[in-house]
């Protein structure tokens, strides 16, 4: 691989760029899925070429990680260049550190695919967790939303196994590319392929079953079909929470539950007769239980809290759920006093969002559900949380209408199907402007709308009961991948000091 190093500099960075390209075509709009097991190589090529250069191999992981994220994440340009580019940047940084810890393992005489996979994982991780709790978006794990095969592994390790997965197939094609023609060396590596593919077909068939649970009828109401900020007129006349009412009224199947999405109301429904007297009318009209949300004020109006509101089929108010895990410089602006005067655009967050302490799981028809609200869905943590605890069915109230006709919200879905996996939990996801579904334990997207269609989608669901080895046992997958680091590490420091006695003799 020196033949890079021989190249000008605008193409060894062509070569990075590469892997960031393909691999933000896996996931949606293009979502080419698959093409995530070959999208790491040039990427794994470059750092191979860059031996023990630290910087080197960090600069051409950030090259990799702009050009993956620009498109991942292009719809947060509806928030302005100030949030685009920056935040492209941090979560590029992450790429960086694990080209570092590469290279790091290089010098020390250690590349094995295991150790590249695990470094990959654990920065994967971190990016999960911090700062500010993370963001998880786009882990390579979501590009296999659509493969069974992929979502058993999950069953048992969660997203970041299948990502772990695919970045030692990548390491294992890259090494073969590079030993070509050298028979034991190619063989060794054929049979660390044939290794990956027999885990993941056993993941797949040794993945227990869960028992089903009752079955409801679910409504999910759409309401807005405006692509567009809303007129000071619409909100005047309470356009979304009209909307919704009409459209619930309407419903004519029997239901269990109707959830009406993130933003749905416009106010607190315990101080606002219109919207409780229209709650409480669909619900006993259609005998079902009615699931709602709203911004609410605290603190004297200073700040807010995303609540979502449940009324049993009586029409009253049985319970509410706070939005934990909120969306920094989002929902809230960490830092608030040093950005306000610098950043013109933080005046669209002109409230910080204060976080629930509790999960809620509610029940309609016998089953419990959980409640996730937005942003949540997006975490491991979260639902096999619920799951644990002994709801039988996942409900995502979302809005995603701030990113338009941006890949956002299939994305969003794809994040969904994960948590399926991970859990064996059906999922309902109820977005106000799309795209709302319905995914089977399986992992299956089996019904969906459009974005800004004003509709309603019903559905029966079948809850599951029991844990999946995942749910019952974490991110047993850090373990093993931090296990193999120090390792690793122990290795490299022989190798360095066996080198170093070598020298002085």
């Amino acid at each position: 691989m020196t033949e890079l190093n021989a190249r000008p500099r605008w193409v060894r960075r062509l070569v990075p760029a590469t892997t960031g390209l393909l691999a933000a075509s896996a996931l949606p709009p293009l979502d080419l899925g698959p093409i995530i097991f070959v999208a790491p190589v040039p990427l794994l090529m470059a750092w191979r070429s860059r031996g023990a250069d630290v910087r080197g191999a960090a600069a051409d992981g950030f090259v990799a990680g702009v050009a993956y994220f620009a498109f991942v994440v292009s719809w947060t340009w509806y928030f302005g260049a100030v949030a685009y580019f920056p935040f492209v940047a941090v979560l590029a940084a992450y790429w960086a550190l694990t080209g570092a810890l590469v290279a790091l393992a290089q010098r020390g005489g250690v590349r094995r695919p295991l150790v590249i996979a695990a470094a990959w994982t654990l920065v994967e991780a971190l990016r999960g967790r911090w700062p500010f709790g993370g963001f998880s978006w786009g882990e390579f794990g979501y590009a296999l939303h659509d493969v069974p095969v992929a979502r058993s592994v999950a069953g048992w390790g969660g997203v970041l196994a299948v990502s772990f997965l695919v970045v030692v197939s990548a390491a294992y094609i890259e090494e073969f590319l590079d030993r070509r023609g050298r028979g034991v060396a190619t063989r060794s590596v054929g049979l660390g392929l044939v290794g990956v593919v027999v885990i993941a077909i056993g993941a797949h068939v040794a993945l227990p079953d869960l028992k089903p649970g009752a079955t409801i009828r679910v409504a999910i109401v759409q309401g807005n079909d405006k692509n567009r900020t809303l007129t000071s007129a619409e909100l005047a006349e309470r356009f979304l929470p009209v909307s919704h009412f009409t459209l619930a009224r309407g419903l004519d199947d029997p239901v269990d539950l109707i959830v009406l999405p993130e933003s749905s109301l416009d106010e607190d429904p315990r101080i606002d007769e219109f919207l409780l007297d229209e709650i409480t009318s669909i619900a006993r009209t259609h005998d079902a239980a009615v699931l709602a949300n709203a911004a609410v004020e605290i603190d004297d109006g200073r700040r807010l809290e995303n609540t979502n509101f449940y009324f049993d089929p009586d029409g009253e108010l049985v319970g509410t759920y706070v939005k934990q895990h909120l969306v920094p410089y989002g929902e809230y602006v960490p830092g608030r006093r040093f950005l306000e005067g610098l950043v013109k655009e933080l005046e669209q967050i002109p409230r910080d969002q204060a976080p629930g302490d509790r999960r809620e799981i509610f029940r309609a028809g016998g089953v419990p559900f959980a409640n996730l609200i937005c942003f949540e869905s997006a975490f491991t943590e979260i639902s096999r949380a619920y799951a644990d605890e002994g709801a039988e069915v996942l409900v995502v109230s979302t809005n995603n209408r701030s990113f338009r006709r941006s890949p956002n919200s299939a994305q969003h879905l794809a994040l969904g199907q994960m948590r399926v996996a991970e859990t064996g939990r059906p999922l309902v996801q109820a977005a106000i402007s799309g795209r709302s579904a319905f995914i089977d334990a399986d992992g299956d997207v089996v019904a969906t709308t459009q974005l800004f269609d004003r509709t309603t989608l019903v559905r029966s669901v079948t809850g599951t009961r029991g844990r999946t080895p995942y749910v019952a046992l974490g991110d047993w997958i850090l373990v093993v991948g931090a296990a193999i680091l120090v390792v690793a590490a122990v290795r490299a420091r022989r190798v360095m000091r066996f080198a170093a006695s070598g020298t002085h003799s």
